[in-house]
């Protein structure tokens, strides 16, 4: 096949973010450029990918380029250009890769961004979820192809979603817990609510073997000044993961560290 399907797909904290789309080759042509010796000009519209173009589905609402994005299906499009690009998201998917049906008005997203010059071609179109930070709340939307690079920032929130769950009164998801109680963690956020939550999914089923996210309540008890209790939770963590056959991961000694800084 000329154009091979591609999909790629990661959690952005609570939020499954997954691109499907066509990968054309470069096969020596000239990708982008000004003039009808490039096959995608500057300043038209491109569908992003080859055939029926390229899809992101976006399991809860975000945002993108600082737009808020609520959950569901789009289509990309952009408009390459030698200094700016233009990124767009495109609510009606009927159109496919068919850029003559393009309609402004069932734009979601349009934003701009800066390409980045590659120093070593990528000869197949490529999308991914890049740049993931460290507390996982941001990432960008990246694709390269030939010499181009272009990405997209993706922002997500954890205690909305929660808190949505809990709004419509629905079973909540107790890994929606866990994550949220490490972002707050994390960030500094409300510490009562981080422990609640972490007790929450600890109360769930077997999680309360998981000496891993043991240690994670450890430390939000640590953080709190609740010394006694964080050592409790530290000496409970450091049994289970003795005790675990696969490994302690490291674990132990993380425990055995926060213990130390407690007395």
């Amino acid at each position: 096949m000329p154009s091979p399907e591609g999909s790629v797909s990661s959690k952005v904290g609570l939020t499954k973010v997954t691109i499907d789309y066509f990968r054309p080759k470069v096969k020596g042509r000239k990708i982008f450029g000004e003039g009808g010796d490039y096959l995608e000009q500057y300043g038209n519209i491109w569908r992003t990918g080859a055939n029926s173009g390229s899809k992101i589905t976006l399991s809860t609402d975000v945002e993108i380029a600082g737009k808020k994005v609520p959950a569901g299906e789009y289509l990309i499009f952009t408009i390459p250009g030698k200094d700016e690009w233009k990124f767009m998201l495109y609510s009606d998917l009927n159109i496919g890769g068919n850029t003559s049906a393009y309609k402004e008005e069932n734009e979601v997203v349009r934003a701009s961004v800066k390409p980045t010059k590659l120093a070593e071609k990528v000869e197949t179109l490529t999308f991914n979820i890049a740049d993931i930070s460290e507390d996982n709340t941001t990432a960008n939307i990246q694709m390269a192809w030939d010499d181009v690079s272009i990405k997209v920032p993706v922002k997500v929130t954890f205690d909305d979603v929660v808190m949505k769950d809990i709004a419509a009164k629905t079973k909540v998801n107790p890994n929606n817990y866990i994550a949220a109680a490490n972002y707050y963690y994390t960030t500094g956020k409300d510490l009562n609510q981080a422990l609640e939550w972490v007790n929450m999914y600890l109360a769930e089923g077997e999680n309360s073997k998981q000496f891993w996210n043991v240690h994670l309540k450890a430390q939000i008890l640590a953080k709190m000044g609740k010394k006694k209790e964080a050592i409790e939770a530290a000496k409970k963590s450091m049994e289970l993961a003795k005790n675990f056959e696969a490994g302690d991961f490291g674990y132990i000694k993380r425990n055995e560290d926060l213990i130390t800084s407690l007395k």
